[in-house]
């Protein structure tokens, strides 16, 4: 019965990770009784490969045998028993050969670390861990592996459209500068940069050079002015479109300054507290506005307060993302910022400012059609988020960068002779 079992397991691996040059020769149970060992050899008159240029190369010795952790089977560790030639290459000199199923001193086989790389996407690093009865450490290398592969493999011939934003990722104002291509039909993250700087967003242009970067038809970004610089710099010839999201959200930030402002010195002034419990009121969307807020909105509407005026002047630039031409656009911009300005409320005022100053990269969001917006990048980053969020935080940048590259960057992967999910 021993041998039937070794001869199915054998069957088993030849028929699913069968390797050219190689031979499964035999298989037992470990001495623990929990796993399994496959002793592997080289198939008679095969020739070893040089790991340094991948040729052919005669035999020098051989080294002392090594495990290499295989996918688990029916509950048992697997593991694969090779001792490892050394081949007197010509081109290289002395240097391990290279072996199919093995990359570098990685103690995990490729298919084994993809198994765990694709489990990592799905649930967190320590529960992909805890699943397969291996370590952190173990499934972090995998997903290294994987990343580092995918990232010398993906294409970036076809970039048409860019996002760039910033999250943070970490207490103190610590921020990433994240590049998505945001494509219709195919978004993906492209960069990972450490802080907000020039520097760090300069690192993106670097990586895909100058000829990438001028094919580049439309970037996406916020009002962040480093990255204004570079895009002005690397993009010229870009149609560059300012973040609707982010526009809104300082709108609101304004608004609510106002708020907060008036309700205070009502209340230093003894006047009854008309603003208490309005935030919500006058910050949300109309059709966001639940029954009680409506009620409340409708008699704060009633009051002759900065509140008031500063929160119709919100809901009536709402009218400017409604226009398809960039000149009518225009004429609205030009005349809201106008009233705005003779509204004597500084924080409105300074928004106007701002929306003048800007002026040209918000039509341009009317020159593209409206078809590109960076709503997409604000999903992204909703998940690169989840993904920070899902490992309660990652130590180092390193690591960050690694997940949200294997989370977010759709790259490719080493194609194996059977699929293990």
């Amino acid at each position: 019965m021993k041998i039937v079992r070794t001869m199915e397991l054998l069957t088993i691996l030849n028929h699913c990770h069968r390797h050219r040059g190689f031979v499964y020769q035999h298989a037992r149970f470990g001495p623990d009784k929990k796993s399994i060992e496959v002793d592997v050899r080289p198939r008679e008159g095969s020739t070893a490969v040089c790991s340094g240029c991948h040729e052919p190369a005669p035999g020098y010795d051989h080294l002392p045998e090594r495990y290499f952790e295989f996918i688990p089977l029916w509950g048992f560790l697997v593991f694969l028993l090779y001792r490892m030639r050394r081949v007197d290459c010509r081109n290289c000199g002395v240097v391990v050969e290279e072996v199919p199923w093995g990359d570098g001193k990685h103690q995990l086989t490729r298919a084994y670390m993809l198994f765990l790389a694709r489990w990592a996407r799905k649930l967190s690093w320590k529960e992909t861990a805890e699943a397969f009865h291996t370590s952190w450490d173990q499934v972090c290398d995998a997903v290294e592996y994987v990343v580092a592969w995918g990232l010398e493999h993906r294409t970036l011939a076809s970039i048409r459209a860019i996002g760039v934003d910033e999250i943070q990722y970490a207490k103190g104002h610590k921020y990433l500068t994240l590049v998505y291509q945001i494509d219709q039909g195919f978004t993906r993250l492209l960069w990972v940069g450490k802080e907000r700087t020039i520097e760090s967003f300069q690192g993106f242009f670097t990586v895909i050079g100058e000829p990438l970067a001028a094919q580049i038809e439309f970037v996406c970004s916020d009002m962040w002015q480093p990255y204004l610089d570079v895009i002005r710099e690397k993009c010229s010839q870009a149609l560059h479109i300012l973040d609707r999201f982010h526009i809104v959200a300082k709108m609101n930030k304004a608004l609510d300054d106002v708020r907060a402002a008036e309700a205070r010195k009502m209340a230093q002034d003894g006047h009854q507290p008309l603003l208490k419990k309005t935030r919500w009121c006058v910050l949300k969307r109309k059709e966001n506005l639940t029954s009680q807020q409506k009620f409340r909105l409708r008699d704060l509407l009633r009051y002759n307060l900065q509140t008031v005026r500063a929160y119709l002047l919100k809901e009536n630039f709402q009218q400017f993302w409604e226009y398809n031409s960039p000149t009518w656009a225009g004429l609205f911009l030009d005349f809201w910022c106008q009233e705005t300005m003779r509204s004597r409320i500084a924080p409105m005022k300074k928004i106007a400012r701002t929306l003048r100053t800007h002026r040209e990269l918000l039509l341009n969001y009317f020159k593209a059609r409206k078809q590109i917006s960076s709503g997409v990048v604000e999903g992204l980053n909703n998940k690169a988020k989840v993904t920070m969020r899902r490992s309660y935080g990652f130590r180092t940048f390193r690591i960050l960068e690694l997940a949200l590259y294997h989370s977010l960057g759709k790259l490719p992967e080493p194609e194996l002779t059977h699929e293990f999910f």
